[in-house]
């Protein structure tokens, strides 16, 4: 039996992507690579109360995602990330550490006029980007036929009716 490893989690970006080389750089081989941390809200019931609890994620961003993505994720704006976990383990001072964090496969901006001052469509965005070395995400892009009114009418082909 295969492993799976996924992850989809929506949340809130906790600070800008600046132009600091830890948030957001390039690999020696011309690959972006964007650093973010998103909180996550979790209500749970303590005794008669529901309280929040805040859980704090650390993703990374590849490719031309990162790159696109990058004047959106802004303190506060809220996205959608799927991917993967991945473990970080390294060494300092004779002492061992580890940390896990979520790689990115595909990210979509949600929210609308109200976030951010209104820089995007109301109803989220989701941004188409071309296939690259396996870091941009898989998406397909669907775009529905230019009809006018194709419910019910005789421009709707299909041979025959929806019983509904």
């Amino acid at each position: 039996m295969t492993d799976i490893n996924r992850v989809v989690i929506v949340g809130r970006l906790t600070r800008d992507l600046g132009n600091d080389q830890r948030d957001f750089a390039y690999t020696p081989n011309g690959q972006a690579r964007a650093n973010v941390s998103i909180a996550v809200n979790r209500s749970r019931k303590q005794g008669e109360q529901w309280v929040d609890e805040a859980n704090y994620f650390d993703v990374t961003i590849w490719g031309k995602t990162a790159e696109n993505l990058k004047p959106y994720l802004t303190k506060g704006k809220q996205i959608a990330v799927e991917g993967y976990l991945k473990q970080d383990r390294w060494e300092k001072d004779g002492q061992k550490f580890s940390k896990v964090g979520i790689v990115a496969d595909s990210v979509m901006l949600l929210g609308g006029k109200s976030d951010n001052g209104g820089s995007q469509p109301s109803g989220g965005y989701t941004p188409k980007f071309p296939q690259n070395n396996g870091f941009a995400p898989s998406q397909q892009s669907y775009q529905a036929p230019a009809e006018e009114n194709s419910f019910g009418g005789n421009n709707s082909g299909y041979d025959e009716d929806i019983p509904f």
